[in-house]
């Protein structure tokens, strides 16, 4: 019995890729972690998404109570099962008017993990329509497996490396995932999406929370640390990461650093192998 999600979700999920809106909060819990956030961007003089936004969950707690929230977990639950451990998260901020984009990708593509069952939680805590660049996903493409990415050099694209699909695909029938505050969507790691400007005159906020099983692994020699967030873990594929006691705290932010650090290693490992074998 789902604990979440209806079976035509779920089922949704599995032939799409992906499933939205799903609700999760309300509008005013939204606009409270957007002002949690909006206070620490004062304190640190810049945008997460022009500074460091990997891994908040280990310096702030307001992050810490939504990737715990029952609201979020359930519906992963509902997709990996009930051992669940938090891989990654990034918060993407784009200002009103701005030019950032995302280029078309896969999430799995330097992330190395076996098996590539990650899904990711995309949490609005602003409203995200089309006109302020939600996502747009290619329905079904997560069938198609890891396809070949290059590098690009854009000026304006978000993502670290400029990871962008390479080989031809099609994408007629794309779907945009256009949400409101305080809803979320959910999507597989092979889902082929990216999204555009922000056209609006509204600041558009998003947090992406990586999900994966616990009995999943990374391939890479750097051993990550990942959150246990639910349920129990019994194959010992990652270092436990503490929850925030304090924000930005010493001890906070001496893990943080540490767990940012393995992994950008294991993503530039991850990186070489996957060029080598292209």
């Amino acid at each position: 019995m789902p604990k979440k999600l209806s079976e035509i979700e779920i089922a949704r999920y599995e032939r799409d890729g992906f499933v939205f809106p799903v609700a999760a909060f309300s509008r005013d819990e939204a606009a409270h972690w957007l002002d949690r956030l909006e206070y620490f961007e004062g304190l640190a003089g810049h945008d997460f998404g022009r500074g460091h936004n990997f891994k908040p969950h280990l310096l702030y707690r307001w992050v810490d109570e939504i990737v715990h929230d029952a609201r979020v977990l359930d519906a992963v639950e509902d997709l990996i099962g009930p051992d669940i451990r938090l891989f990654h998260l990034s918060i993407w901020p784009k200002r009103a008017r701005d030019p950032a984009f995302v280029s078309w990708h896969q999430d799995a593509t330097y992330f190395g993990l076996e098996p590539p069952v990650q899904v990711t939680a995309w949490v609005a805590l602003t409203d995200a329509p089309v006109e302020a660049g939600c996502m747009e996903v290619v329905p079904g493409s997560h069938l198609w497996g890891q396809l070949h990415h290059g590098e690009s050099e854009a000026p304006h694209n978000l993502l670290s490396r400029g990871q962008t699909v390479s080989e031809p695909f099609d994408r007629n029938g794309t779907v945009f995932m256009a949400v409101e505050a305080g809803q979320m969507s959910l999507h597989h790691t092979h889902l082929v999406h990216r999204s555009g400007p922000n056209r609006s005159d509204h600041r558009r906020v998003g947090l992406g929370i990586s999900y994966i099983p616990a009995s999943a692994c990374c391939h890479c020699t750097t051993r990550l640390s990942a959150m246990l967030v639910r349920g129990t873990d019994r194959w010992g594929h990652f270092d436990d990461e503490p929850r925030p006691n304090e924000d930005c705290g010493p001890a906070e932010r001496a893990f943080h650093a540490e767990a940012v650090r393995r992994f950008r290693e294991a993503n530039r490992e991850e990186t070489l192998r996957y060029e080598q074998a292209s």
